[in-house]
């Protein structure tokens, strides 16, 4: 099951359990559970796919804030010839990192951390099972 979430003007393809870095939410604390309304589209497993118009009706995700981290730093240089002008910056852009929790939709259905776990252990297991045979 996944989703794409709208975050902060940018969407993001989410799935339980996964670690992902988003741009930076000040009013957040570490440990502290986000969730997020702006779900535009959501699919389960069996391949059906809800799409919003232009979100997903009683859909969410919820993730917990696992740090507040800084990009790499992107370096501005200028310089104008002949003219001794050299300026040089460095920006490094602030994140926050989150884990997904789960993927809560209007049917009830919602898929927890510990049901992906499981379910991609059933896959693997029959994947072995095709293969052996």
């Amino acid at each position: 099951m996944y989703a794409i979430v709208d975050i902060s003007d940018k969407q993001f393809k989410v799935r339980s359990g996964e670690t992902l870095y988003v741009p930076h939410q000040p009013e957040a604390e570490v440990d502290e559970t986000l969730t997020f309304e702006r779900v535009l589209l959501v699919s389960d497993g069996d391949g059906e796919v809800t799409m919003g118009t232009p979100t997903v009706e009683d859909a969410s995700v919820d993730a917990r804030v696992v740090d507040h981290v800084k990009g790499d730093k992107v370096i501005v240089f200028k310089k104008k010839r002949r003219k001794r002008h050299r300026v040089k910056k460095g920006h490094r852009q602030q994140y926050t990192q989150i884990q997904v929790e789960d993927l809560a939709t209007s049917n009830g259905a919602a898929n927890h951390t510990e049901d992906a776990s499981t379910e991609q252990a059933e896959r693997a297991e029959t994947e072995k099972d095709d293969a052996g045979a």
